[in-house]
């Protein structure tokens, strides 16, 4: 009898344990923000990071998908360092995200930024930038074959311009002129919008502008695509000019540059600290965020790819992305010394 007595308080003593496990695994699972939750834009209003952020916070607010405010700020101070060092400074604040691309983990190796990549936690990419070869539509290279022969007829000869140095233009410039072993002059404009004025005028030869920048000044008969740095054509049915539309261009590849995809990802942000529910919660938000139809049209809008990645593969898909690109960095001696 006295040996019954001694084994009903072990039982209770894990009834209760186990009880209490399931309560804090109900309460992580249901973790949701208490309080406004800030959108911080890598770059000044109405660019495409900027149009990113804003889209996303309208699909959450029209469907309701977080019951708390949300507040979009832009920081692009910095090239989009000032956000970064803003979230890095919120280290365990699950009440901050950054919207950014993928310069977000480049920008560190080439220049002094005042964060660490590595403090900051990934929640997402929800979209790829797409690129495209262009010329002006009056010059004389009607092809991608026509641009790289002349540069290698004459090194030094094609200038292409492109938004900013070592950026995203200028790393896949400088790949199109290793690839064919060409020499070409880079020109660094202000934004994407600036390169496409300059290559309708005639300014320069060639550009590497996304479809939503170059769009406009293709259906005007300024430029012209000459190939598409994507593993195969893109599936748009829409004519643009005459009838010439997006799934007509040639990929880069078939047209002998041989670079099988180039995009630029968009990317989503959470300070570091953060607990694994909280983590989950956006990761959760950004999945439904993608389904709805608001955000399929901006896709659609902007000409980007549907790409979703969180988790491990997002994981793997940055580190990848990030040693490819130091490689290149490495070549050009772009990297930062220590």
């Amino acid at each position: 009898m006295q040996s019954q007595f001694k084994k009903f308080p072990i039982a209770a003593t894990v009834a209760a344990a186990l009880a209490a496990l399931a309560a804090g695994s109900v309460s992580a699972a249901e973790w949701k923000p208490n309080r406004p939750v800030e959108f911080i834009v890598t770059a000044g209003p109405g660019g495409g990071t900027d149009q990113f952020a804003r889209i996303v916070q309208v699909v959450i607010q029209k469907h309701k998908l977080m019951t708390t405010p949300i507040i979009v700020s832009n920081k692009g101070g910095g090239a989009g360092s000032e956000a970064m060092i803003d979230l890095q400074s919120s280290n365990g604040d699950p009440h901050k995200l950054v919207f950014s691309t993928n310069l977000a983990y480049l920008m560190p190796m080439i220049t002094k930024v005042g964060y660490k990549i590595d403090t900051m936690t990934p929640v997402a990419i929800m979209a790829a930038d797409e690129f495209i070869l262009w010329s002006n539509a009056d010059g004389a290279y009607k092809s991608a074959k026509d641009l790289i022969d002349a540069a290698k007829a004459k090194p030094g000869s094609i200038k292409v311009g492109g938004a900013q140095s070592k950026d995203t233009d200028h790393i896949l410039t400088r790949q199109i002129e290793m690839t064919t072993g060409t020499k070409m002059v880079y020109v660094p404009f202000k934004s994407g919008g600036e390169v496409a004025v300059q290559l309708s005028g005639g300014h320069v030869d060639a550009n590497v502008n996304n479809p939503s920048e170059n769009i406009s000044h293709w259906r005007a008969g300024k430029v012209q695509p000459l190939c598409v740095f994507a593993k195969q054509r893109m599936t748009i049915k829409d004519k643009v000019r005459g009838e010439m539309g997006f799934g007509d261009i040639p990929t880069c590849a078939e047209s002998g540059i041989a670079i099988d995809t180039f995009n630029m990802p968009r990317t989503v942000w959470a300070a570091g600290g953060l607990k694994a529910e909280q983590v989950k919660f956006y990761e959760d938000l950004m999945s439904k965020v993608r389904e709805k139809p608001e955000f399929k049209e901006w896709l659609a809008r902007g000409l980007q790819t549907d790409l979703f990645l969180e988790g491990a593969k997002l994981k793997e898909y940055i580190a990848a992305d990030a040693a490819k690109n130091k490689a290149q960095f490495a070549k050009d001696e772009w990297l930062i010394k220590d």
